[in-house]
Parts: structure tokens; C-alpha cells; sequence
């Protein structure tokens, strides 16, 4: 045993060498994220969500409280599935520079020397998504982020072949060849919220599959699954095939129906000959949702399939109690049933 000054000595050292009071062998709890640095020379928006139509000219804004010696303010537009920032515009103050396809239809508001705002005219389905004011400062430089949403609608969509025809890239051609594009995701689920109930799986714009079950059902799932997106596992873009979850805007024109007994070759001459074009699918729904069309008569369209259009729905009218656009699918192209839906962009 030790003598008893040597341990006194050595609990002496370890008592100097004992661990800071700060220190603890527990993980300690996470702190809440700092505080984001507040804004010096731009104002925060009072919204970050722009909301417009298709063909409207929208202002996204973006104020300066105050003018920097040298400063830049560069706009763009952030392209989350292509990995990329495309840049807009940008300026000086005194001059402006624009960029790219979207460059040709931007401008500056600049109704005074403190607005940068972004104004973009004739609004199209592609315009949508997430911009970006940019205050370049040397090493101040400030941002901030505006999200453009087009009021619309969404519809599901597949070939004339049967269900689950489209690959990824198909998908994408198919709504576009009907005057739409692919729905993300966030408008599917607002699709979903507003009534739209499907039992079949398709592709949304950000590459993943789901279909929108409001009736729990046996074919859907099965019935005691709760309502709400279903989404499948990873697939493959371009080996796995779906349907399409198409979104469309306002139409400038305007789509009418012309009645008759017409073939599908019959049907496209009609509206031709009444200077429009048989409608698209997109604009079928556009019109339903922003004109309130409301017809109680299959009608041709251009992608060879037979719709109509209910805003008021009847007894007669297919007997389903909730609005929407009802479709007899794809009959023979030779059937003399059918009137026809034109559209004019007049």
C-alpha cells in the first residue's frame, strides 16, 4: 500500500487534471439553427408565392431599402430536375442585360430606383417554379426567393393503346402534344385535396409515380388503407411505363363545341372549316375549369378520344354527382357518332 503522502499527492494531480465542468460523456441537445442574417438592403417579401394564369403578365418583386456604391441584382430561375440556375436578367441600376428563352419575355418594372422587380409577360406552363432576386455586393450579397404558381388543373392521361403505355420521357411528350405538361407532385396533392380520385399509377415532373385514392377500395390498395397519395417504389425512367399526370392553364382562345353525327376525319374538317383546330385534351380541361364549358355531348379530340365537359352535373349527364370531364375513351376513328370540340385562339 502506497504511503500516505504519495497518494495524497496523486489524488492531488488527478483532481488537476479532471474533466472541465463544460464537458459531459451525454450528447448534448442540438441547438436551434442561428437565426437567418437580416436583410440590409433588400425587403423581405410580404408573400413568397406570386400566383397567376397562363398568357398574364406577372410581376415577381424584389425591393432595395437602399442603394449600395456598386451593386448588381441578378434574377434567375432555379431548375430543380435539370440540377441547375438559369439566369434571367441582370443589371446595374442604369442598364439591364437579359438571358436564354425566358430573357425575351423578362423586363424590370423599375417603376422607381428602388425596384428591381422581375416582370415576366405571356406566362407560360414552363414558367412556374422557384426565381431568385440576387443582390451582388462584393461580399454582402443577399437573396431572396419568390415561387411562381399557375392556377390550373390536373388530369390524368393515357394512350389510345390502354393504361400504362408511357415511360418517363413518353409522358412528359404526351402532355405536352396536349397542350399541358407533367403535374409535380405539389399539384397532384392539391388535385388530390380538391376531389381528384384515380386508380391508376402515373408519372409526375419530378420522376416519381403515385395515384390519388380518396374511396379506399380493393383495386386501389385495398380498403383499409387511408386516403391520400399513394407512391410506388424508385423507377426506372426509361424502362418502367405508367400513365401521365398532365397539368394545364387558362387557354387565351376559347373551345366550343359544334354538334353532328362526324367520323374523327369528319370532325377535324368541321373545325377547320370554321377556321379553328379540333381541341386538344388540355384545352378541354382548361376550358371546363376557367370557362365553365359545360356540355352534355361526347365530343372528338384531337388525340382521337371522346370527352365532355360537366360543370352542372344532371341525371342524364352520366349520372355522376361531382363536376369534371367525362370521356367515352378512345372509339373507332370511323365511328359517325360524335360531335366535335374546336378550339380558336381568336
Amino acid at each position: 500500500m502506497p504511503p500516505p503522502r504519495l497518494l495524497l499527492l496523486f489524488l492531488f494531480l488527478l483532481a488537476s487534471f479532471s474533466l472541465p465542468r463544460s464537458f459531459s460523456i451525454y450528447q448534448r441537445p442540438m441547438e436551434p439553427p442561428a437565426a437567418p442574417v437580416p436583410l440590409q438592403y433588400l425587403l423581405e417579401p410580404t408573400s413568397q408565392t406570386v400566383q397567376t394564369q397562363r398568357g398574364a403578365t406577372v410581376i415577381l418583386p424584389c425591393m432595395l431599402k437602399t442603394l449600395p456604391q456598386n451593386y448588381k441584382v441578378r434574377w434567375s430561375k432555379v431548375e430543380p430536375t435539370e440540377y441547375m440556375e438559369v439566369v434571367i436578367l441582370i443589371t446595374n441600376g442604369a442598364h439591364h442585360k437579359t438571358y436564354g428563352p425566358l430573357g425575351s419575355r423578362a423586363h424590370l418594372r423599375r417603376s422607381h430606383r428602388y425596384d428591381a422587380s422581375l416582370a415576366i409577360s405571356d406566362v407560360g406552363l414552363d414558367d412556374e417554379g422557384r426565381y431568385r432576386c440576387q443582390l451582388v455586393n462584393g461580399l454582402e450579397d443577399e437573396t431572396i426567393s419568390l415561387v411562381l404558381q399557375l392556377e390550373g388543373v390536373v388530369f390524368p392521361y393515357q394512350t389510345s393503346q390502354g393504361r400504362y403505355k408511357f415511360n418517363y420521357f413518353d409522358a412528359k411528350k404526351a402532355c405536352q402534344d396536349q397542350d399541358a405538361r407533367l403535374a409535380t407532385y405539389g399539384q397532384l396533392y392539391k388535385a388530390w385535396t380538391e376531389g381528384l380520385d384515380w386508380c391508376k399509377a402515373g408519372w409526375v415532373m419530378e420522376g416519381t409515380v403515385h395515384y390519388p385514392i380518396i374511396n379506399s377500395r380493393e383495386p386501389c390498395g385495398g380498403r383499409l388503407l387511408l386516403p391520400g397519395i399513394r407512391t410506388y417504389a424508385n423507377k426506372d425512367k426509361r424502362k418502367d411505363r405508367f400513365d401521365a399526370f398532365c397539368f394545364t392553364s387558362a387557354v387565351k382562345g376559347r373551345v366550343y363545341f359544334i354538334r353532328g353525327h362526324l367520323n374523327f376525319k369528319e370532325a377535324t374538317q368541321a373545325c377547320h372549316m370554321d377556321g379553328a383546330a379540333i381541341a386538344k385534351v388540355g384545352q378541354l380541361y382548361a376550358a371546363w375549369k376557367f370557362s365553365q364549358l359545360d356540355h352534355c355531348h361526347g365530343g372528338w379530340l384531337d388525340d382521337g378520344s371522346v370527352r365532355y365537359p360537366i360543370t352542372a352535373p344532371r341525371a342524364h349527364c352520366g349520372g355522376v354527382p361531382d363536376p369534371s370531364v367525362r370521356s367515352f375513351g378512345f372509339p373507332s376513328k370511323l365511328r359517325k357518332k360524335y360531335g366535335v370540340y374546336c378550339y380558336s385562339g381568336k
